[in-house]
């Protein structure tokens, strides 16, 4: 059975991608955060898909690397 990703808040989606992109790095249960938000579409809004959308960005070219 799968366990349950809790979706952050608002002001904690914010503050995880300034850390991510300030950083370059993303951890996996803060990626797995991440996209859980922006698949569930429950009341995500066009400010957090674009902060999520920005990380995705930054890791699908390189910027952004996974924690080991």
């Amino acid at each position: 059975m799968a366990g349950t990703v809790q979706r952050p808040s608002s002001p904690a989606i914010a503050q995880i991608v300034d850390r991510i992109l300030d950083t370059g790095q993303l951890s996996r249960l803060e990626y797995l955060q991440l996209v859980t938000t922006m698949l569930s579409d429950y009341k995500v809004t066009d400010e957090e898909r674009s902060y999520i959308n920005r990380v995705l960005d930054e890791r699908q070219v390189g910027r952004v690397r996974f924690l080991e």
